[in-house]
């Protein structure tokens, strides 16, 4: 079981930028697939960017350009950079953990708590 605590939401004009955090209690977080995703009011959890244990990583078409996601192995930490923020990536966002790389929710079985994170227009 990993526990997984994401920081760094708030409020953002259209066109700014924040950094999610996402720490992580695992002995052996380096072996682990670590991702984004996030849920808007009155939607389906979306996958956002995934980084494979060779950092490899993969976005959705909508933040491609716009996200990077990254991983620091010494801090267990993965981390999200949203930038040219718009007022369609307001959505509480997810980090997640899990033993394969996938877009899909259902692979991953160790989620955190959730961040907001509201762009005004």
């Amino acid at each position: 079981q990993v526990q997984l605590v994401e920081s760094g939401g708030g409020l953002v004009q259209s066109g700014g930028s924040l950094r999610l955090s996402c720490a992580a209690s695992a002995s052996a977080f380096s072996v682990y697939a670590l991702a984004w995703f996030r849920q808007a009011p009155g939607k389906e959890r979306e996958f956002v960017a995934l980084i494979g244990r060779s950092a490899t990583a993969r976005y959705a078409d909508s933040v491609v350009g716009r996200f990077t996601i990254s991983r620091d192995n010494a801090k267990n930490t993965v981390y999200l950079q949203m930038n040219s923020l718009k007022p369609e990536d307001t959505a509480v966002y997810y980090c997640a953990a899990g033993p394969v790389q996938s877009t899909g929710a259902g692979q991953y079985p160790n989620w955190g708590q959730g961040t907001q994170v509201t762009v005004s227009s």
